[in-house]
């Protein structure tokens, strides 16, 4: 067996082992686009093997995907998936494991109508409700990987000869999932518990505020009363430990909806929806986005911050080090799984239930009455550099340092 062969086994054994850890008698869903085939059908394999009672696999394809947004009628884009909203609401409503396997374009529908961009997000998030409330709240097991794409490759490394872009790409990507380690498996569980020692530290600090300082960075967060820290593991509702991203580098919490202030700069490009968002600032004012402007992509950026009104405020704030592996790997990804997980990032939209204390089991209204966000949306952007310092604010206004110059500092 080829080494290239050997890193796809083990990839396709860490999404079923670690990233959704299928147990004996799940059932598996796999959305993932064609130029994954080699990895899901190893996927499918290994979860069978593991265990599975079955597997199903949801087919795309960007050529056609770029089709419909470019021909198809105008009002199609008002119909929601009730059909496929049902059928995933019932696979996860009973105990179903979900794996995303991403591999798209990052320019897959530049230049498409954003009338026709947001109307088919509204009515797929309305008809997604229910499930994504369940996702946020960890009642079910999920996951996303990443398979390099033609198109996708081409972004990442265009200075290198055409048949040689994919196979750079894999390698990169291997690197951030540890399968460069001996033990890929051994590997993770070390990882996973070196980032728990962080959220364990914070957790334990309960600071009040953060305050973000960089170059066109000067951002004040306040945090909800009983906000946790969440690193790497998320536990569903039946007790099973998950991965939702393969890479993760973060650790996060949820901010205060209302207790944002200042100006933040980003600092990486933003793959949105198919479009590219570079060099943007952002503008709060009581949780609110007051003000925003994109050197590259101010009509994506407008369609993401008005997409609703939870689009107008923070739902998720993460710490990445610098000195993250694929910080330090310097590559661009054009692609948030791996972006993110290089620098320290916002998401604009939804919060997720688990950073409260008691939020899996509150409802959508409890948990906006305890501060947290409700949003279509859930879009992390970059704002990290080894320029960025930020301190924590403890209840009675003592200022401690968490980064320094883009690095932990305790």
């Amino acid at each position: 067996m080829s080494d290239f062969q050997t890193k796809l086994e083990k990839y396709a054994e860490l999404a079923v082992k670690v990233g959704v850890n299928i147990q004996q008698g799940q059932t598996l869903i796999i959305n993932c686009a064609i130029d994954s085939a080699e990895l899901v059908r190893l996927i499918v394999k290994k979860a069978y093997e593991t265990g599975a009672r079955f597997v199903k696999v949801n087919w795309s394809d960007d050529t056609v995907t770029r089709l419909r947004y470019d021909m198809a009628a105008e009002e199609s884009f008002l119909d929601e998936p009730k059909w496929y909203a049902g059928e995933m609401l019932e696979y996860v409503e009973n105990g179903a494991a979900v794996l995303h396997v991403m591999s798209s374009d990052p320019d897959l529908l530049s230049g498409v109508s954003t009338e026709r961009l947001t109307n088919h997000q509204k009515t797929y998030g309305k008809a997604m409700s229910k499930y994504r409330e369940m996702q946020m709240s960890d009642k079910f097991s999920w996951s996303i990987v990443a398979v390099p794409s033609k198109a996708w490759a081409a972004k990442v490394f265009p200075d290198l000869p055409a048949e040689q872009q994919i196979d750079a790409l894999w390698e990169a990507i291997f690197r951030t999932v540890r399968l460069d380690r001996p033990d890929p498996i051994a590997a993770w569980e070390e990882h996973i518990a070196n980032l728990k020692k962080k959220s364990n530290y914070l957790n334990a600090k309960k600071y009040k505020k953060l305050h973000y300082i960089a170059p066109g960075t000067d951002l004040t967060i306040e945090l909800p009363d009983g906000h946790l820290w969440v690193a790497a593991e998320s536990i569903n509702a039946k007790g099973h430990t998950f991965l939702a991203n393969l890479p993760t580098e973060e650790v996060f919490t949820a901010p205060l909806k209302t207790g944002v202030n200042g100006t933040v700069s980003s600092t990486k490009p933003l793959s949105y929806r198919g479009t590219i968002v570079d060099r943007f600032s952002l503008t709060f004012e009581n949780g609110r986005i007051v003000d925003y402007k994109a050197e590259v992509g101010q009509d994506v950026l407008k369609q993401l911050v008005e997409l609703d009104e939870g689009s107008h405020y923070l739902g998720e704030v993460a710490l990445v080090p610098q000195s993250s592996p694929i910080s330090q790997s310097g590559i661009l990804f054009y692609n948030t799984l791996f972006d993110e997980n290089a620098s320290n990032h916002l998401a604009i939209g939804n919060a997720y239930a688990f950073n409260l204390e008691g939020g899996k089991s509150m409802s959508k209204e409890e948990l906006e009455q305890r501060g947290l966000n409700s949003s279509l949306a859930h879009e992390d952007f970059m704002v990290g550099s080894a320029e960025m310092d930020i301190f924590g604010i403890t209840e009675d206004g003592k200022e401690e340092p968490i980064f320094a110059k883009g690095n932990w500092a305790f």
